[in-house]
């Protein structure tokens, strides 16, 4: 694997770790609350979450990235 898809893997598991992290957390503070099993609440929905985003934002984000490109009238790194 050359670095940059290397840099690309590993930059969707860390973005994707701190992203769902706080919107899980976020999401599952609002539908209940501070229950007595918020925590573990929260961790399954984080742990489902970063199995499907993590795919999501490794697929993705070159898309994003292009297309912002686009918006923008640039080229992308």
């Amino acid at each position: 694997m050359n670095s940059q898809k290397k840099f690309h893997l590993v930059f969707s598991l860390v973005m994707g770790a701190m992203m769902i992290f706080l919107m899980t957390l976020v999401i599952t503070f609002v539908n209940v609350g501070l229950s007595a099993d918020f925590v573990q609440r929260w961790m399954r929905a984080f742990a489902i979450a970063y199995l499907v985003g993590v795919p999501v934002i490794f697929f993705l984000a070159p898309v994003a990235g292009k297309l912002t490109g686009r918006i923008l009238g640039v080229k992308p790194a």
